[in-house]
């Protein structure tokens, strides 16, 4: 299962570069739709109802996951093609891409109109507050944490899980995203989600820093204030995983992220993550292309990783018996 499920991975991955994201029937956006209708029948405004609303739905993915990785058998094709059209469905690096390329573009044409109707496609920050300097600043903000969220964390959870694990993975975010607000109606419903989240996210968010790192050269970016930025700042930021690849972002393109930050139900003022000069469009496009080679690298990493994998059972094992 190893190889097919590493097979599978880069196949995916592949596919979402060449293909996007499905232009109509995107399972995720059909999940959504399910989500929702589960939320109208269970809802009530304390944590139980939501930790009920959450397992109900995670827990049909993931066994969706191994009823998908059981009908593959022990056909190695199957199992790649089954692993292969599961990545592609819950990865969004493709239109990550698209969305932070066109976002740059605008702003380098100085189209603030256009920019502000396009962000909301990127995150939920409030655009017709931003000016050029704070749209790039968001823009980059949510480059950086979703390609944690939606690159480095689905292939990571593949890895070490198969299709119950990308299934469940794409599940816990979609519901995050959903429910788990600090608003009136959602504080205690989306309690759930929003921890399941957070620890979901707690090694790739981790990884994903350490790639950027890694891969800022690539995009004329310094990988040493990444890693330095990264272990100074991210533990300040509000967030214990979007902290992560926000600051190494930050550090790899000598920018500065965080600080005001303006939403529809009010503004938060974050720590400053980083010390370089405030992003432009410039930052912007440059946070594509490094998504890009994060992504690329995480493709490779995880595939060793499920590769890897079955090679650690058996010392696991040994281990457990000596120490018996």
């Amino acid at each position: 299962m190893s190889v097919g499920r590493a097979v599978g991975l880069v196949l995916g991955v592949a596919a979402d570069a060449v293909l996007g994201d499905p232009r109509r029937y995107h399972p995720v956006a059909g999940f959504g739709r399910v989500a929702a209708a589960v939320e109208r029948g269970v809802y009530r405004d304390h944590r139980a109802a939501g930790a009920a609303h959450t397992a109900v739905l995670v827990g049909g993915a993931v066994l969706a996951g191994v009823a998908a990785e059981r009908l593959a058998g022990r056909s190695r094709v199957l199992q790649a093609l089954t692993t292969a059209a599961a990545t592609w469905a819950v990865l969004g690096g493709s239109s990550l891409a698209g969305e932070g390329t066109a976002m740059g573009h605008e702003l380098n044409g100085g189209d603030l109109a256009a920019a502000r109707r396009r962000l909301p496609n990127l995150c939920g920050r409030e655009p017709a507050r931003l000016d050029t300097m704070g749209l790039a600043k968001a823009t980059v903000e949510s480059v950086a944490e979703n390609t944690s969220d939606a690159v480095v964390a689905p292939l990571f959870w593949g890895a070490v899980a198969g299709v119950p694990g990308l299934l469940g993975y794409r599940a816990v975010n979609t519901l995050d995203a959903m429910v788990g607000h600090r608003n009136d109606r959602y504080r205690r419903f989306g309690w759930a989600s929003a921890r399941l989240d957070d620890v979901a996210n707690l090694v790739p968010s981790r990884l994903a820093a350490l790639l950027t790192a890694v891969g800022a050269p690539v995009v004329g970016g310094s990988s040493g204030e990444a890693w330095r930025t990264w272990r100074r700042d991210a533990a300040a930021h509000p967030s214990p995983n979007a902290g992560q690849v926000e600051a190494a972002f930050a550090g790899a393109l000598e920018i500065r992220l965080g600080g005001r930050t303006v939403y529809a139900h009010g503004a938060e003022d974050r720590p400053v993550l980083g010390h370089g000069r405030n992003p432009d469009a410039g930052h912007v496009t440059r946070a594509v292309e490094l998504s890009r080679v994060v992504g690329g690298s995480a493709a490779a990493v995880t595939a060793v990783l499920a590769l890897l994998r079955p090679l650690l059972r058996p010392r696991r094992a040994a281990r457990r018996r000596t120490s018996a």
